[in-house]
C-alpha cells in the first residue's frame, strides 16, 4: 500500500545535507555490548557508521513507499547543518561494535513496522 503524503510534497532545502540514522535493533545491541564489556570513563559514540543525503533518504523512501508524487526542493530556504555523523571507531575497538543491519534493510523493516500497526 502506498503512503500518502499529509503535507504535500514540499522539502526545505537542496537536500544536500548528510545524517546518519541507527537501526533501534543494533542500538540496542550496542547498548548491552557495551554494558556488558565496556567498564570506562571516556564516552563511546554507538551508530552505523553510514551516512546518508536528506535528497537520497527522500528518494529512497519514495521507492519503499511506493510514492509516486512529485517531490520539490526549496534551495531559498536552509538545509541545516551540513553533516551530521559520529565517528564509532572506539566502539569497535573497545568492544567490537558494528552495526549489523543495512541502511536500506533497516528503513523496509521500520516502514513494514509502520504499516503493519500504525496504518
Amino acid at each position: 500500500m502506498p503512503l500518502k503524503s499529509r503535507r504535500g510534497d514540499h522539502r526545505l532545502g537542496t537536500g544536500q545535507a548528510t545524517r546518519e540514522f541507527f537501526f533501534v535493533e543494533d542500538a540496542a545491541a550496542a547498548i548491552v555490548l557495551a554494558t556488558e564489556s565496556y567498564n570506562k570513563s571516556e564516552p563511546v559514540n554507538i551508530g552505523p557508521g553510514f551516512e546518508i543525503s536528506i535528497k537520497d533518504l527522500v528518494a529512497l523512501i519514495a521507492e519503499l513507499t511506493d510514492f509516486k508524487g512529485k517531490i520539490t526542493w526549496d534551495p531559498t530556504k536552509p538545509d541545516g547543518q551540513p553533516r551530521r555523523m559520529l565517528d564509532t571507531t572506539r566502539a569497535f575497538q573497545e568492544f567490537g561494535f558494528k552495526a549489523k543491519t543495512g541502511f536500506r534493510e533497516g528503513l523496509k523493516k521500520t516502514i513494514d513496522w509502520y504499516r503493519a500497526d500504525r496504518l
